[in-house]
């Protein structure tokens, strides 16, 4: 049953390495980059404007379409195969902006399936000293 997999779903930035314990990994770097604009810099993506600017890059919407879409279809077989914990993770860059908005919009899909689901923004805290622009 969908209540016995637990699933995490794990923004990051790539610039901080990859989650050791990712299952599948998407890497959202295409998506515009909310760092280049002063105003939303200093934000991350748990903030309002910084999730409007990333979900109104016209690549977004398809993105998650076909995200929700592969996951929805991928899970049922993670259960058959008996597995107990999956995690997901969502890279950018810096993993501030883009892949903690992916993510929240991912977890909430799975909440809204029914799936048991905890959202981990890993690199929010990272120091605000940091170059994100590579």
């Amino acid at each position: 049953s969908q209540e016995r997999l637990m699933i995490a779903v794990v923004s990051f930035g790539f610039k901080h390495g990859t989650p050791l314990d990712s299952d599948v990994v998407f890497d959202v770097r295409f998506l515009a980059n909310p760092f280049w604009f002063p105003r939303l810099k200093n934000l991350n993506g748990t903030h309002e404007d910084v999730a409007q600017y990333v979900l109104s890059d016209p690549l977004t919407e398809p993105l998650l379409e076909k995200l929700f879409d592969l996951v929805e279809y991928s899970l049922p077989q993670y259960i058959k195969e008996g597995k107990a914990y999956l995690t997901i993770a969502i890279g950018c860059t810096g993993g501030k902006h883009r892949s903690v908005v992916v993510a929240n919009e991912l977890a909430r899909f799975l909440s809204s399936a029914n799936y048991n689901v905890r959202v981990e923004h890993r690199d929010l805290m990272q120091s605000r000293g940091e170059t994100d622009a590579h």
